[in-house]
């Protein structure tokens, strides 16, 4: 009964052995692209497919110049090297020429005549609400320091005002010459 149960144990391993190995074997290789080559001929096989690198019998020996590797060596050019630069150094900028000449100030044309006449005041009345029948409106005024004002389309409202015309929520109120005409709406903002 253990030989059995060895055998079956062995045949198990053996199994999974054999599994691992077929799909190793199936999976795709990864590629890795070879590292480029400063060997002219090396570049030329490689283009041709074949993964061997060219021998000395196949095109001769490659060409070495050992009198450049005993040459004198550039020195730095200065302080003003840029190593991160590729591009060659700009030529400076050209000397500046005579400065422009300034021509004299052009003076503003003066304005002759009145002065324009100074903007009014806004009107300090709030519209509080309408009293009276759609025939006889009058509007409820208030200018925030005594009682409220009541007045009818037409009337002289603090000797300044006059009421031009009454709404459901609103009046139309301007100075006594006319100007400054403003609508009061019921929530006291004109």
């Amino acid at each position: 009964m253990a030989t059995e149960r060895r055998q079956r144990v062995l045949l198990g391993v053996l199994v999974v052995v054999l599994l691992a190995l077929a799909i190793y074997r199936l999976l795709p290789a990864t590629s890795a692209t070879a590292p480029p080559s400063s060997n002219r001929q090396a570049v030329a096989t490689r283009g041709t497919g074949r993964a061997e690198q060219a021998t000395p019998a196949q095109g001769g020996a490659p060409d070495v110049h050992l009198e450049a590797l005993e040459a004198e060596k550039p020195k730095p050019a200065g302080p003003d090297r840029n190593l991160f630069r590729y591009k060659p150094k700009a030529p400076p900028p050209p000397p500046p020429g005579p400065p422009p000449s300034i021509a004299p100030p052009v003076s503003a044309p003066v304005v002759t005549g009145p002065p324009p006449p100074p903007p009014l005041p806004p009107i300090p009345l709030k519209f509080i609400g309408v009293m009276g029948s759609e025939h006889s409106k009058i509007a409820v005024l208030s200018d925030s320091k005594g009682p409220p004002i009541p007045a009818k389309e037409g009337d002289v409202v603090l000797g300044q005002y006059r009421v031009l015309k009454i709404g459901v929520e609103s009046v139309e109120v301007a100075y006594l010459d006319g100007r400054g005409r403003v609508t009061l709406r019921q929530s006291g903002q004109p």
